[in-house]
């Protein structure tokens, strides 16, 4: 079985969106201090790296993020390259197969770009593009960007759209070297009362042919 780890290491350096919190770790014991063991504490945004967005995040009385329904974040996934500049339209949408989909990553070019350089012109969907993959049916969507709306967006159109039709949002996957087609994805959040989003440790499985 291949297993592809999609996951941003969470680090010092890793780019946050700007103003946000920026990832830092904290050693409150250590061994060749003469502690009895190594204990850390961490200080970063529930939106570092690779997470999941819970509806809460754009709406108050959405569910959060301990009570998202998991299901939507285990299962067949299909990976989807998409060679554009700016966005992902509808038109870019509606001429793929999306019979038997129930989650879809899109990889963009922002796959080759180092992890720790905030680039604030990367590839998002258009409004419409999200309409019609809630007319899909998915359980979940996922970019190798920081978020599914533009950088500049201050309504989220993207996000909002997605929310309503019940998908899950992932955003910030690595999807370099993972090639097109139909995997197994494993994207679990901490279980955070109250927590607009979660980092999660993702990845991709698919059975190798006999």
């Amino acid at each position: 079985m291949e297993i592809y780890d999609i996951t941003q290491t969470l680090r010092e350096g890793i780019a946050v969106w700007p103003g946000d919190e920026v990832y830092s770790l904290r050693w409150n014991m250590r061994l060749h201090d003469g502690d009895s063991c190594n204990v850390s504490s961490l200080r970063m945004s529930t939106h570092t790296g690779t997470h999941l967005d819970a509806p809460f995040h754009f709406d108050d009385s959405g569910a959060d993020i301990a009570t998202v329904d998991l299901s939507s974040c285990l299962g067949p996934a299909r990976v989807v390259e998409m060679d554009v500049a700016t966005c992902i339209r509808a038109e870019d949408l509606s001429a793929l197969d999306w019979s038997g989909v129930e989650r879809v990553l899109f990889r963009t070019s922002a796959g080759d770009l180092p992890e720790g350089t905030w680039h604030g012109g990367f590839v998002h969907l258009t409004e419409e593009a999200a309409e019609l993959l809630g007319s899909k049916g998915l359980r979940l969507v996922g970019i190798d960007t920081p978020s599914v709306d533009r950088a500049d967006s201050r309504e989220l159109p993207v996000h909002k759209a997605l929310l309503r039709c019940g998908i899950t949002i992932l955003e910030g996957a690595r999807l370099a070297g993972v090639a097109p087609g139909d995997y197994e994805l494993i994207c679990l959040p901490l279980k955070i009362a109250g927590g607009d989003g979660s980092p999660v440790r993702a990845i991709l499985r698919r059975q190798q042919r006999s």
